[in-house]
C-alpha cells in the first residue's frame, strides 16, 4: 500500500483528499509518479487540459451553490473527467469569452 492509499483509506472523505493532494506529500506523490512512466508516454487528455496544466496555477477557495457543484461533478463525470478540471475549463472558456466581448 503507497502513501496515497493509506492516507485516503484512513480519511475516505473528498475533502481530505483534496487537501492530500494540495499538500507536499501529495504534490511529491505526483512527481514521482510523473518520473516513473516510461519515456516517450504522452499525457492522455484534451489539448486544452494539456495547455491548463502547463500555466502556473494559484490555489484558491471558491464558494459555489451546491446545485452548482453536484451539476459540474454530473457533467465531469458524463465526460470522463474530473470536476476540478471540468471547472477549471468552464472558468477558461468563459474569461475567452468575456475578453472577447470587450
Amino acid at each position: 500500500m503507497d502513501e496515497w492509499t493509506a492516507s485516503i483509506t484512513k480519511s475516505r472523505s473528498e475533502s481530505a483528499e483534496a487537501d492530500w493532494w494540495a499538500s507536499p506529500a501529495g504534490r511529491a506523490y505526483v512527481k514521482r509518479k510523473s518520473a516513473a512512466a516510461p519515456k516517450g508516454t504522452k499525457a492522455k487528455g484534451s489539448n486544452l487540459i494539456a495547455a491548463l496544466n502547463k500555466k502556473s496555477s494559484i490555489q484558491i477557495a471558491l464558494r459555489l451553490p451546491e446545485s452548482d457543484l453536484a451539476k459540474g461533478r454530473e457533467l465531469a463525470e458524463r465526460k470522463g473527467i474530473g470536476y476540478h478540471t471540468l471547472l477549471k475549463m468552464l472558468v477558461h472558456e468563459g474569461l475567452v469569452r468575456e475578453a472577447r466581448r470587450g
